[in-house]
């Protein structure tokens, strides 16, 4: 293929760890990753900007923070994305000449929208139902194409709950289902026939992958659980004290006994099962993301047969980790501890420069980087708003950033809890409560600072400790500047509501 722009080929995963690829953990087994990894550029040191699915994809896909697009929970939708001062990047990439293809999940929500948009994809391609809220304009839905597949799949998680991340969820099973009628082997199907019958050589190509795994529930194919042994997986290190103090998620772990939180739930149980039961959720985990491995090289495979991958970028890529009964049992996401908003991100492909491939990079790296890189890549203008960077361009920021957001029993918004990052530190601020009188309550405000160098699992909250004063002043000054600098690059351009109130700030054209 003789263009000039690269292929971008965009692989991503649901709820996989920063370590659950080969090139971080030694048990896992994931050959093309790893081979990606080799042949480009492994951020170390990468994080999402929110710990949720919804607000983490919605702020990667525009490359602007959760709260600057209104999108701050997994309730929210994407009400005025026409007013952003930037498109979402399957557009950006098919106004740049891009055959925009995509396949799988994307959680987009769609807010108060009546026709949900394609956001840019000419191509469409979604492993789930109709009515599940994720349909998008023309795309292809699984029950449309292989309704007793989808059926078939429900049957077996229908105990799982909601999301598949109930006790049953993480315990999960040896699949009945054959592979192809997963609704992730329904996508990676279409998404290969696309590539043998769909591809135009006369444009270059944005192709999008996104599974819906590993994200629980835990139904695998037995053909992946036979590479692991329960002998051979570590068991989950645990803290010396038995409930959180004085961290930002305090309040969960005391919701305790009947209607309690789902957390007890989880712990009560794991607390209960034997060492050999609880390896076996980890096994199955990993072998979701060994699974998932199998399909992206698939994919690779036939790209490269066509020979798009001889001038491609790839970009592979979760949108946020997974805690996986870590902290007395604490499982999912929704936290900023370090296997909650740490992601894997590698940079690969023919495109990268060959002193830049193999290497480790230990920069300070966000998702909303994507969108500018991409960007660049593609030969589009970047957009001074955005607060991400270009990195393949060597710019090196001070630490990352990331914001997490509830709601309270009643439904009302609660107060924010912020994370500020760098390689060896780590500060969170936290305030209890709704956000309607958050400035009437700020002597609440929690701090935690931990030293991951010396303390990774976080177990111990250094914020208060006299020794460690200058640290903390400066890990502080340095979130308070990123903040304000981020707001005025660009304010907040969404639509949020908060209780019955309704705010809304327009664009700002950049000047």
């Amino acid at each position: 293929m003789a263009l000039t722009k690269p292929n971008i080929i965009f692989l991503m995963t649901d709820q996989q760890r920063w370590d659950c690829i080969g090139r971080f953990n030694q048990h896992i087994k994931t050959p093309t990753l790893d081979r990606l990894a080799d042949e480009g550029i492994v951020f170390s040191q990468a994080v999402c900007q929110a710990p949720m699915c919804v607000p983490s994809r919605s702020s990667m896909m525009f490359g602007l923070y959760p709260s600057q697009i209104g999108v701050r929970t997994n309730r929210d939708g994407l009400d005025d994305e026409d007013d952003f001062p930037i498109p979402p990047l399957p557009e950006l990439l098919r106004r740049q000449g891009y055959q925009t293809a995509g396949f799988g999940k994307t959680h987009w929500n769609h807010g108060r929208r009546s026709h949900p948009s394609a956001r840019g994809f000419e191509v469409r391609a979604i492993g789930l139902g109709r009515d599940s809220g994720h349909y998008e304009e023309n795309a292809l839905m699984m029950d449309e194409d292989d309704p007793e597949g989808l059926s078939a799949y429900y049957e077996e998680t229908r105990d799982y709950g909601s999301g598949e991340e109930n006790v049953l969820g993480y315990i999960g099973r040896t699949s009945e289902v054959p592979m192809h009628r997963h609704r992730d082997g329904w996508v990676a199907e279409q998404c290969k026939k696309f590539i043998e019958h769909g591809l135009d050589g006369s444009r270059p190509l944005f192709l999008y992958l996104s599974f819906l795994k590993p994200h629980a529930g835990f139904n695998v194919p037995k053909e992946f659980e036979d590479w692991y042994r329960l002998e051979d997986i570590p068991d989950i290190e645990q803290p010396p004290w038995e409930l959180e103090q004085g961290t930002h998620v305090e309040e969960e772990a005391l919701i305790h006994g009947e209607g309690g939180s789902r957390y007890w739930d989880r712990r009560q149980m794991w607390e209960r099962m034997s060492v050999m039961e609880r390896r076996r959720t980890t096994l199955r985990y990993w072998a979701n993301c060994s699974w998932l491995d199998h399909y992206f090289g698939e994919v690779l495979d036939g790209l490269r047969s066509k020979g798009y991958l001889d001038n491609a970028l790839i970009v592979f890529v979760s949108d946020h980790g997974e805690m996986l009964g870590e902290r007395r049992f604490r499982f999912s996401k929704y936290c900023l501890f370090e296997s909650s908003v740490r992601v894997p991100m590698i940079l690969s492909g023919s495109w990268i420069p060959a002193e830049m491939r193999g290497i480790t990079d230990d920069r300070p790296a966000e998702l909303i980087d994507l969108v500018p890189t991409l960007a660049k890549a593609s030969g589009a203008e970047l957009n001074p708003v955005l607060p991400g960077l270009d990195l393949l361009a060597g710019k090196r920021r001070t630490g990352t950033f990331c914001e997490f957001h509830r709601t309270t029993d009643d439904g009302r918004f609660a107060a924010p809890s912020v994370m500020w990052r760098k390689r060896d530190w780590k500060l969170i601020m936290s305030l209890p409560g709704p956000l309607d009188d958050a400035d009437s309550r700020l002597k609440e405000l929690k701090g935690e600072l931990y030293h991951l160098k010396e303390d990774p699992g976080e177990w111990f909250n250094l914020y208060r400790d006299e020794r460690f004063t200058a640290i903390r002043e400066q890990m502080t000054s340095e979130l308070l500047m990123h903040l304000a600098i981020t707001w005025t690059r660009g304010p907040s351009f969404g639509r949020a509501e908060f209780g019955n109130a309704e705010f809304y700030s327009p664009s700002l054209e950049p000047r």
